[in-house]
């Protein structure tokens, strides 16, 4: 099921493709507007981030294209799995990512999803897409750093 980490904060899902594909600048916490049926569900872990963004409308910020599986014993009140779920922040943190947004041509992507004090937090980041290249260069360190972890577990 979950995984307890740092802080008394259970981890519910990573959003593994997002280190990957993109280059995170800044971090920062925020809650989730959520239905009874999808906190079980989230109790549960089925969650995929996919494609997951952040999207500014009017002053309020929205999570869009992250899917959190219907709950089996939901009855007639599910909920659909790709809805749009706000985000709860700040004014002053909306304001400011949307400008970096504008600004800079960033976007701001879900990273890791956890409870947090009974209460389901999701981090999110301001990143830059990584290039092709990049992510090759990513690659070849790792395999030099394996590769000198290895040399020094044999000496």
């Amino acid at each position: 099921m979950s995984k307890t980490s740092h802080g008394g904060e259970k981890l519910i899902a990573p959003n593994k493709n997002a280190h990957r594909l993109y280059e995170l600048l800044e971090r920062l916490e925020a809650g989730l507007a959520l239905t009874g049926s999808e906190v079980k569900s989230l109790r549960a872990g089925k969650v995929s981030f996919k494609d997951g963004y952040v999207k500014f409308v009017g002053g309020e910020a929205w999570l869009i294209g992250v899917h959190i599986a219907e709950y089996e014993n939901a009855g007639y009140s599910g909920h659909e799995p790709e809805r749009q779920r706000k985000l709860l922040l700040h004014a002053a943190e909306i304001a400011h990512l949307r400008t970096k947004v504008e600004q800079k041509g960033l976007t701001v992507v879900p990273v890791r999803m956890y409870f947090k004090n009974g209460r389901i937090k999701i981090e999110i980041a301001l990143a830059r897409g990584k290039k092709v290249h990049d992510r090759r260069d990513d690659l070849k360190a790792r395999d030099i750093d394996r590769e000198t972890a290895r040399e020094l577990a044999r000496a």
